[in-house]
């Protein structure tokens, strides 16, 4: 794979900070394990500025280029999953019932491997913000470090990220420009009826059979309350209720998620919600009560940002391997919260053959570690190149 070749001389080093950080996966803002390993890392490198507590256990470091200019940022997402590992490999989890099963470890390798390279070169003009950020997974973190003032704080101009893609070529490049995922939603429905015995319903006012009628009432939202052509999901995904084969039983709670691209759909869905909510629970006498919590908003990529970013990942990897308008898909992500607030990219670096992203085998290929290192730096070079001196 072609890669900066100062930083082909760092793999083995790559591969060792990521087996590493792979073994000690941390949970949502709670990862100070993983954030003194980065800090640790970054000293080393000679950053110019460390700046820790971000979002409990964020990072932002700076490296100052050549010359004035802008600051250009550069994230990572560090934190795992509550998923036992079933991976086998010598370098897994410690931490019994969490893993890195969505490769953040590599995500954070490879922003390692920029910044190493980075401090050392310096072959750019204003500076680079590194961005480490923990709760991706669950929490926000880059919305919580978007509020604490990051962006603002360091005068970020533009900001990129990458991501593992699972089954595309490893070390190819694909993303889209304009809106790439997702926002994401979920609802709780919290029913209240009358239980009793099962022999006796008409005592009862049941919350199962309102459950069951909410639960489909809410598919009918897909197929026949909005526009075929634009994107959305409604997805009923618990039901929980009941005890035993013979009581009724007084409560009943559903859950889900909901996908949309644009905010009118998205306004659409809740206020049906309501409505088939509290038509339900009057038709069968019972009570509930619709929670609705707005969740990550859609990822949208800056066009000329990204078309910056699909050539600097030609340079990296060759065109062949880039996918510059691949469409968009129906995941969500955090670093959406950067993008509403400065323009800048999100890609997906492909993983090669293997397990799909939250599965117990799931394993990041330490070999493209190199490759979206590369491709951070050259982003900052192409980006900030240094003013060309003048001839005596």
């Amino acid at each position: 794979m072609p890669v900066v070749n100062r930083i082909a001389d760092y793999a083995e080093e790559m591969t060792g900070w990521r087996r590493h950080l792979h073994q000690i996966p941390e949970l949502a803002f709670d990862c100070p394990q993983t954030a003194a390993f980065i800090a640790a890392r970054l000293k080393e490198f000679g950053v110019d500025e460390i700046h820790e507590g971000i979002a409990q256990t964020g990072i932002v470091a700076i490296i100052e280029g050549q010359g004035a200019g802008p600051t250009i940022g550069l994230r990572a997402d560090f934190d795992a999953l509550p998923i036992p590992e079933a991976t086998g490999v010598e370098y897994a989890s410690q931490n019994e019932g969490k893993m890195h099963a969505c490769g953040h470890d590599g995500h954070t390798t490879m922003l390692l491997g920029a910044a190493k390279y980075l401090a050392e070169t310096r072959n750019f003009s204003g500076r680079v913000a590194l961005i480490f950020q923990p709760a991706e997974e669950d929490g926000g973190g880059a919305g919580v470090m978007v509020e604490e003032g990051v962006l603002d704080r360091f005068d970020i101009g533009e900001v990129y990220a990458l991501h593992n893609a699972p089954g595309f070529e490893a070390g190819g490049f694909y993303t889209t420009p304009g809106a790439l995922m997702a926002a994401v939603d979920q609802f709780h429905v919290h029913i209240k009826g009358v239980g009793g015995h099962g022999a006796m319903p008409h005592e009862t006012r049941d919350p199962v059979v309102a459950a069951v009628a909410i639960a489909q009432a809410f598919q009918t939202i897909v197929s026949r309350n909005h526009y075929a052509l634009d994107d959305l999901v409604v997805s009923v995904t618990q039901i929980h209720t009941g005890t035993t084969d013979n009581v009724i039983p007084e409560t009943a709670y559903l859950n889900g998620t909901v996908r949309t691209f644009d905010p009118k759909v998205q306004q659409m869905v809740i206020d049906r919600m309501k409505t088939i909510v509290a038509g339900q629970a009057l038709s069968f006498g019972v009570e509930a009560e619709l929670d609705y919590d707005r969740g990550y908003p859609a990822t949208i990529n800056d066009a000329e940002k990204t078309r910056f970013a699909v050539g600097v990942a030609e340079e990296v990897s060759g065109a062949g391997k880039v996918q510059g308008e691949v469409g968009r898909e129906m995941g969500a992500e955090d670093f959406s919260f950067m993008l509403q607030k400065r323009p800048g990219a999100y890609l997906f670096i492909g993983q090669g053959d293997s397990a799909g992203l939250h599965q117990p085998n799931y394993d990041f290929n330490d070999e493209i570690a190199p490759v979206g290192a590369s491709f951070f730096a050259r982003l900052v070079e192409r980006a900030q190149p240094v003013a060309a001196k003048a001839a005596n």
